[in-house]
């Protein structure tokens, strides 16, 4: 209780949290540190201005980045392995050449973006971005132009779908607890994710790869590929299945997940607990690989599928390291209250619902960079708001999730780990990746939230 008392005012957390984003600024962009580096000092330093005790803080920042390095170092280093083979053995090739035959070359960007519109369903923004990154840069490749204008469509819609659609966890738990109807919201958000990606994402990244050019990135090219002609290419139906397989795995838990939040399956059943089991990203990546180091075994042999293992991972390490500092920085400022004060200052302004809840969404997703905390925590601190507020309808309900989700979409910037995912895996500096990723992400969560906002009104 005395450690309380002592604790910062919410004025003081908010001067903090605008110095430690100012303190991120001038060490990356001005002083050329590190970026790994420089958040583990603001890290540290943060949890100190906060007041923060002693033996608390070492643990805390641990604590960010253990819990950050454990839902992406395994995602990126299993997708980096399986984005390898399909890259070096010609798999990313044969489904680039089918997507830009269909659509048209002038129609790529769009061809990738529908695919991952369609692949983010089930599947989560980061194993998505790792599974389609060779394929988008093998389109990048052939036709030219910034990666980012092939980048940007695969990454908006992973994020648009990931943010706004059951069954990804910040919906369905901001559902649950603003008690939204699952199948309408299912509905509501398919409805406004579609636009909001075409107007936020695809056309953004026209502008900004018209822009902004950047080199393709050295990690995801390779100049060794063991095909000389089309007859050593992998079929575009493996090459599918490959894709679709991590898909389909990752459904069994989330679509299992969302029927048993509907009451329609057993969620205790020791038969749904095994297949959600196997539909847990991780081992959803692991068994694909296992299929797909099958499947090219036999034709190049398994000490060159080895070798492409073991050369996939040296590039990542500081993707994954930075990433998980990134989420050492979210995790400190969690701690410290910072994200807390936000929410207390806004909660009671007297602005209407929908908009309280983009507005408190938008200030937790800044301070603490985490969408799914800023979603959940949210809905969490509106639901008593929402349910004392009378006239809401069950359309209500969604719009005031998409609100959320929009809020906690937009400005993603150093302490957001997806921010440093973009960031490595594209080979961006951090001023071109705030320039081009936070504004597309800002875009997305804005007009996400004018949308569902309109309508609320209209409807």
């Amino acid at each position: 209780m005395e450690q309380l008392a002592q604790s910062p005012d919410p004025t003081q957390l908010l001067l903090i949290a605008a110095a430690a984003i100012a303190a991120l600024l001038v060490l990356i962009m001005k002083l050329k540190v590190h970026a790994f580096a420089s958040l583990t000092l603001v890290s540290f330093g943060t949890a100190l201005a906060t007041g923060m005790p002693s033996d608390k803080v070492v643990p805390t920042m641990l604590s960010g980045l253990g819990g950050t390095l454990a839902s992406v170092a395994l995602l990126v280093g299993l997708g980096a392995m399986i984005g390898k083979i399909l890259e070096v053995t010609g798999g990313a090739k044969v489904l680039a050449d089918t997507l830009i035959s269909r659509f048209g070359e002038h129609r790529a960007p769009m061809a990738l973006g529908v695919a991952s519109l369609m692949f983010g369903f089930p599947i989560f923004f980061d194993a998505g971005l790792i599974v389609m990154m060779p394929i988008l840069f093998s389109v990048a490749k052939r036709l030219g132009g910034s990666p980012i204008k092939y980048a940007f469509p695969v990454a908006g819609a992973f994020a648009v779908m990931h943010a706004f659609v059951p069954p990804h966890p910040g919906p369905v738990a901001a559902s649950d607890l603003l008690g939204a109807d699952l199948g309408l919201l299912l509905l509501v958000g398919l409805l406004i994710a579609i636009p909001t990606w075409y107007f936020g994402a695809y056309l953004f990244s026209i502008y900004a790869g018209n822009k902004y050019v950047i080199s393709l990135p050295k990690a995801f090219m390779n100049t060794e590929v063991m095909f000389k002609d089309k007859q050593d290419l992998p079929k575009f139906s493996t090459v599918l299945l490959i894709l679709l397989l991590p898909v389909i795995l990752i459904f069994l838990d989330t679509g299992l997940n969302t029927l048993s939040v509907a009451g329609v399956v057993d969620g205790q059943q020791p038969v749904v607990e095994f297949l959600r089991m196997l539909g847990k990203t991780p081992i959803a990546l692991l068994i694909t690989l296992l299929v797909c180091l099958a499947v090219f075994t036999g034709k190049y042999g398994k000490h060159k599928l080895e070798k492409l293992c073991t050369d996939s991972l040296a590039p990542i390490c500081a993707v994954i390291l930075v990433t998980g500092a990134g989420g050492m920085f979210g995790g400190v400022l969690r701690s410290s209250g910072i994200g807390q004060a936000l929410a207390d200052v806004l909660a009671h302004t007297g602005m209407p619902v929908i908009v309280a809840a983009f507005v408190i969404s938008t200030c937790l997703r800044v301070a603490q960079g985490s969408a799914t905390v800023a979603l959940t925590t949210t809905a969490a601190l509106m639901a008593p708001i929402v349910a004392q507020t009378t006239g809401l309808t069950a359309l209500d309900h969604c719009f005031i999730v998409i609100a959320i989700a929009g809020g906690a979409t937009v400005l993603s910037h150093f302490n957001d780990s997806g921010f440093w995912l973009v960031s490595r895996l594209l080979e961006m500096d951090e001023k071109t990746t705030l320039k081009t990723w936070t504004v597309m992400e800002t875009l997305l969560g804005t007009i996400a939230f004018v949308i569902a906002a309109g309508l609320s009104v209209i409807l």
